[in-house]
C-alpha cells in the first residue's frame, strides 16, 4: 500500500535523474567545444515517449486485479542511454559540437528540471497536509 502512495514521487525522481544525466552530458559537450575530433553525446530518455506515440500510447500499470485496463501500448520503462552523435561536422577538426544548439538544450533541460522540482515540492506538500490533517 505504501509503495503505491509514493509512486508519483518515484516517477518524478526518474525524471529528475534523467534531467541530471542530460545536464552532465550537455556540460561535457560544451566543455569540449574546442577539442579536435570530439563527438557530441545525447541522452535518450524521451525516446520512450516517442515510441509510445507509435504504439498508441502507454499501457497503465494495474496495482490490483480488479482495476480496469488502461491504454493499449506498452508499460513505460524509465531508463537513460547516452549515445554518441556521429553526424557530420561542419568544422575542419572533426568536432561536431554546435554551441548554440547545446545552449538551447541546456536552457530547455533547466526548465524541465525546475518544473519537476516544483511538482516534487507540490507532492511533498500534499503528503504533508494529509499527514498533519490526521492529528
Amino acid at each position: 500500500m505504501w509503495d503505491k502512495m509514493f509512486m508519483p514521487l518515484d516517477v518524478i525522481q526518474n525524471g529528475l535523474s534523467a534531467a541530471w544525466v542530460r545536464n552532465t552530458v550537455i556540460r561535457n559537450n560544451i566543455a569540449n567545444v574546442e577539442t579536435p575530433g570530439f563527438k557530441a553525446s545525447d541522452v535518450e530518455f524521451s525516446a520512450h515517449l516517442e515510441r509510445s506515440k507509435q504504439n498508441n500510447g502507454f499501457k497503465g500499470v494495474k496495482t490490483h486485479p480488479k482495476h480496469i485496463d488502461i491504454g493499449v501500448g506498452e508499460t513505460p520503462t524509465f531508463e537513460t542511454r547516452i549515445t554518441k552523435r556521429e553526424d557530420l561536422s561542419m568544422r575542419m577538426d572533426g568536432n561536431n559540437v554546435d554551441i548554440e544548439s547545446e545552449n538551447i538544450k541546456m536552457a530547455q533541460n533547466s526548465l524541465y528540471y525546475n518544473t519537476l522540482m516544483e511538482k516534487l515540492n507540490s507532492e511533498i506538500r500534499r503528503l504533508s497536509a494529509a499527514i498533519s490533517e490526521g492529528r
